[in-house]
């Protein structure tokens, strides 16, 4: 069942992650990345090694990617990607899943998520509900520390 204030969430008037702001850190993550039109955070959830959120921090609130000028989607994508090359350099998973759903908090938001080896689910889609219902949170330490490197990644390109 959809929320009840599913049509506040939509059109902005309710959104999280615009009433959120842009912090540094919040309960979720902490963030690597700052850009023209996104903000990525490394999740503080252990559901994989480097699962980290983009989030898209244009000029108004925004629910679909065919909402976006081309000049901002492709500004958008761009970042996306960036940080997507960043993660994949840093944890070397076999493969990267790219999850825009907006299903839970209509905001454009792209779900970065590594598969490896020990993968829960080969060939399928992540179980990312299940879970982060099961994830114990990276201990503090660990995640600044990873969190530096990616954003050490982000600002050198490498």
């Amino acid at each position: 069942m959809w929320p009840k204030n599913w049509d506040a969430l939509v059109s902005g008037e309710a959104c999280p992650m615009c009433n959120g702001g842009r912090p540094e850190r919040d309960a979720y993550g902490v963030r690597i990345h700052s850009g023209q039109f996104t903000d990525a955070y490394l999740q503080r959830a252990g559901v994989q090694r480097g699962y980290t959120l983009v989030i898209w921090r244009g000029d108004r609130h925004v629910t679909e990617p065919t909402e976006l000028s081309d000049a901002e989607a492709a500004g958008y994508w761009a970042e996306v990607l960036t940080v997507a090359r960043a993660l994949i350099a840093h944890y070397g998973p076999l493969k990267l899943n790219y999850e825009t759903l907006g299903n839970t908090v209509p905001h454009l938001h792209t779900h970065l998520i590594p598969r490896y080896i020990a993968d829960p689910v080969p060939g399928g889609p992540f179980p990312l509900a299940a879970a982060a219902a099961a994830a114990l949170p990276i201990p503090d330490e660990q995640l600044e520390a990873e969190a530096a490197d990616l954003r050490d990644r982000l600002s050198t390109g490498t």
